[in-house]
């Protein structure tokens, strides 16, 4: 049986010895763990039963047998990557929209002309399970190519009963599939389906639909699009309540086209996260922060809209207002399947530092997911979610933009 504990109690009693699956030594850490990057230069990680039961310098280190060895030869481990917003699970192609775009016409008008959302509604309708499966799994493999080890994952393209429950079946077998975890979110307040009711479509998702997916676990959280060409802050509150009736976390598309107050009106109901946010006041952040949301952005959809009106970077930071990034990965506004490229644009056009773009797709992606207690850092108890990186610096994970140094990915404890 290996002995396990925490960080907090290292100094409290020795540990004498450790039976670990897997030792990775010679490595150099960048745990997470604390403020910042939580450097280790000369590093080891002991794993047993899928977790980390010893990590930090290997001067300091228990006597550790282990079963297997991950010689690193100074590589830099991180913790496994998190992409806390996609849309990944979808079906059908919206490159049209791009031309269009550079024509001219704006996202909005798309979406009003029949395009946009409701574009990739109709594929994904029409696309049995195994075949949505089969669409998705290629734009995860990507994902998982380049370090990832959690996802999150929206329905939100069905907009009925029947077809969102079938993207968030399909974003569970995404984890059965592969070593990857699976955060699933239902979106169904993502638009008004065509030719339906507002106020009909709002009691399918809220008396039928989120009651339905909290009692079958379908989903861990809800999600709402609160902007003009979307749903109100007044509808968008509705949704919330039955959310959080139903025992399920709060998510919102916030502030993306326009200030509609949808920062503050997540933070009023402790959302996990409000994201995109390049219209949210600075007088929102610090709502934001009281409440712990964490700010999402989404620098992908900021560089394919070609928009201008940055996140308030400077007011998260005096809030305190903790910011993951993401790829936002969907089939319209942002088809990256590079969280490490997201990564890059944030530093590059929001002006994030190396350290808050590594903690931004670690440590504060997990909090947007509820999940900073099992991963997002590099400690004892935690589950072993790593990736090996063949880099020299830390800042190379974001500095350069091309295939991914990923040396190993290791997923619950085992090299995948």
């Amino acid at each position: 049986m290996p002995i396990q504990y925490s960080l907090a109690n290292l100094g409290a009693s020795p540990v004498l010895a450790i039976a670990a699956e897997l030792l990775i030594e010679g490595a150099r850490l960048a745990t997470m763990a604390g403020g910042g990057l939580g450097v280790v230069e000369d590093g080891a990680i002991a794993i047993a039963g899928g977790r980390i039961a010893w990590a930090g310098p290997r001067a300091e280190a228990p006597a550790i047998s282990a079963q297997e060895t991950l010689r690193c030869d100074g590589r830099w481990v991180t913790p496994g990557l998190i992409d806390c917003h996609t849309h990944l699970v979808f079906a059908g192609d919206r490159s049209d929209e791009f031309a269009r775009r550079l024509a001219g016409e704006s996202y909005a008008d798309i979406a009003r002309s029949g395009g946009g959302i409701a574009a990739t509604v109709r594929a994904t309708r029409a696309a049995g399970e195994e075949a949505l499966l089969a669409e998705s799994l290629p734009r995860l493999d990507a994902l998982l190519a380049e370090g990832v080890t959690t996802i999150e994952v929206k329905s939100g393209y069905g907009l009925d009963e029947e077809t969102e429950l079938r993207q968030l079946r399909v974003a569970r077998r995404l984890a059965e599939a592969r070593a990857v975890s699976v955060s699933a979110t239902y979106l169904g307040a993502h638009a008004v389906p065509p030719g339906e009711e507002r106020s009909a479509y709002l009691d399918l998702v809220c008396r039928r639909m989120i009651p339905r997916i909290a009692a079958e676990g379908a989903a861990e959280a809800v999600d709402a699009f609160q902007e003009g060409i979307a749903f109100t802050a007044e509808e968008c509150a509705r949704v919330f309540r039955a959310a959080r009736a139903a025992g399920l976390g709060v998510k919102s598309h916030a502030d993306q086209l326009s200030d509609s107050g949808a920062a503050a009106l997540a933070a009023t109901f402790g959302a996990w996260s409000a994201d995109h946010l390049e219209y949210t006041p600075p007088e929102a952040a610090a709502a934001m922060a009281r409440a712990g949301t964490v700010a999402v952005l989404l620098p992908g959809a900021f560089l394919m809209l070609n928009e201008t009106r940055k996140p308030p970077i400077a007011a998260f930071r005096a809030a305190g207002v903790r910011m993951a990034v993401a790829t936002d990965l969907n089939p319209g506004t942002s088809p990256i399947a590079s969280l490490r490229l997201c990564a890059t644009l944030a530093c590059v056009l929001f002006g994030l530092t190396v350290e808050e773009a590594l903690r931004g797709i670690t440590i504060e992606a997990a909090r947007a997911l509820w999940r900073e207690r099992e991963v997002g850092s590099i400690e004892a108890g935690k589950w072993a979610d790593l990736a090996v990186w063949s880099v020299g610096s830390l800042p190379q994970l974001v500095a350069q933009v091309g295939p991914p140094p990923l040396f190993a990915r290791i997923h619950r404890g085992r090299r995948t």
